[in-house]
């Protein structure tokens, strides 16, 4: 069974260094992750890049497409065919059709790959001519992620964890109570199993709707094909004894083969080969859902970065296949939702949110940036006068009722600290201002010949992302 193992791993080895020789010699070839929370917009935002990417018109911040270095961007079929492939004609068709919609949400890992060709800058372009840079967007929940941290705790630390966050969460008290009336130490029942797993994934989902971020198992939320196995039947337990076939030794196993059968091989195999990444954040989202929620947002972003190993790639080390994440970029989407004159502070806000995990990045040394994006714009601008005063607006087709609405989110302060203070001392709500959020529907769009769906800074997220290898 060792060398069985043993055997695997050298296999996988050679498949990792023959891949790396191949990308480094001939075409080379790009991974960049999209990740981010629940309703934090991934599937819209690969879906704009790429339209953007092969028609460029609306990119003139991404630095190959305003000097017309990119000759031409098309799909090809991706390198991995056991993963599925990102839709992006059907995402696409829905963001442009006559009556547009949202596309649906990323629930398990999909890949694309689009190749650009590109004219060689420099002395020796004239000679080498043409080259191509393949690049694989891998696409993967948000809650999967956050998973990786449950490699490094056994049952019972994350038992005392998960068990902590429930006394301040929807759903909590009743799972909790649920929990409590059990003997941990009874022989195994499953049926006793399996309400308690319902209960806490009950839980589960109740907090992630309330805006809470960290809400670990990511696969109770998403299960896919997993639903109802016993990988997925267990709960947390307070700390006691655990004799042989008993609830609490049985939940312990179940968590154990969690993390090597659900959370390594997603790490193996598609999140350890990544280059860059991007974290997409419903900032404005959280800021709705009050102090309680942004400062679990605010922890969950600084321990997610544990899980990207970053630090600066080296040509040998990419020959040897030890990839490292060297880019990050931490993306606060909706900015549409705001007027253009608050963008800045929704930037900075962004930015102090993740100041701890950028550090950490940073220490690494991989480059890491922060911005607010749109990667599809779905309001206009307007400005009204309101009880004496000038109020900035934005307009936009509401999701319920595709009715146009014009909408006053509230100011956001300059200081991000006005934020995050209260939000670091648990407080139950804003004091002083009231945030609101609209649901806006894609607007109708009317495109020329050339041009991609108009967004807010997706070029300038590219040209970091991208733009050094274009």
């Amino acid at each position: 069974m060792v060398l069985g193992r043993l055997a695997d791993g050298v296999t996988r080895g050679i498949e990792g260094v023959g891949q790396s020789v191949s990308e480094q010699f001939f075409d080379p070839t790009l991974r960049l992750g999209v990740t981010g929370l629940s309703r934090a917009g991934k599937t819209v935002f690969i879906t704009s890049l790429i339209a953007n990417l092969i028609d460029r018109g609306r990119m003139p911040q991404l630095a190959a497409a305003a000097d017309g270095r990119i000759l031409t961007a098309f799909l090809q079929p991706q390198p991995d065919d056991t993963v599925p492939r990102f839709d992006f004609e059907a995402h696409n068709a829905a963001l442009t059709a006559t009556d547009p919609h949202w596309p649906d949400s990323t629930r398990a890992v999909s890949q694309l790959r689009l190749s650009l060709r590109l004219r060689s800058g420099g002395l020796l372009g004239g000679i080498t001519g043409p080259r191509t840079l393949h690049l694989d967007i891998v696409d993967y929940p948000g809650e999967w992620l956050l998973d990786l941290g449950l490699l490094s705790k056994s049952y019972a630390q994350w038992s005392a964890d998960a068990l902590d966050r429930m006394a301040t969460r929807p759903g909590g008290a009743e799972a909790k109570g649920a929990i409590a009336a059990v003997d941990g130490t009874a022989k195994l029942d499953e049926g006793v199993a399996q309400s308690l797993a319902q209960g806490f994934t009950s839980y589960l989902i109740q907090a992630r709707a309330a805006g809470f971020s960290d809400c670990t198992p990511g696969r109770f939320i998403l299960p896919g094909e997993m639903a109802g196995s016993p990988v997925l039947t267990f709960a947390p337990l307070p700390p006691g004894p655990s004799p042989r076939g008993s609830l609490r030794a049985e939940f312990a196993r179940r968590f154990d083969a969690y993390k090597a059968k659900v959370v390594q091989p997603f790490f193996r195999d598609h999140f350890a080969r990544l280059d860059r990444q991007i974290v997409l954040v419903d900032a404005l989202g959280a800021i709705h859902d009050g102090p309680r929620a942004v400062e679990d947002l605010r922890r969950t972003l600084a321990d997610t970065l544990t899980a990207f190993r970053p630090g600066a790639n080296s040509w040998l080390g990419r020959l040897l296949g030890a990839r490292r994440v060297d880019r990050i970029l931490f993306a606060a989407t909706k900015a549409d939702h705001l007027h253009h004159i608050q963008h800045a502070r929704l930037t900075g806000f962004m930015e102090a949110l993740v100041k701890d995990a950028r550090a950490r990045a940073d220490f690494a040394g991989a480059k890491t940036s922060a911005m607010s994006i749109a990667a599809l714009r779905a309001t206009t601008e307007e400005t009204r006068m309101h009880d004496g005063r000038e109020l900035d607006l934005v307009r936009g087709r509401l999701l319920e009722d595709g009715r146009q609405a014009a909408f006053y989110p509230g100011d956001l302060p300059q200081d991000p600290s006005v934020l995050l203070s209260p939000a670091r001392d648990w407080a139950e709500s804003w004091l002083d201002e009231d945030y609101q959020i609209m649901r806006f529907a894609p607007a109708r769009l009317h495109l020329r010949s050339g041009e991609g769906p108009p967004h807010i800074r997706l070029d300038r997220a590219a040209q970091f992302l991208i733009g050094d290898r274009l």
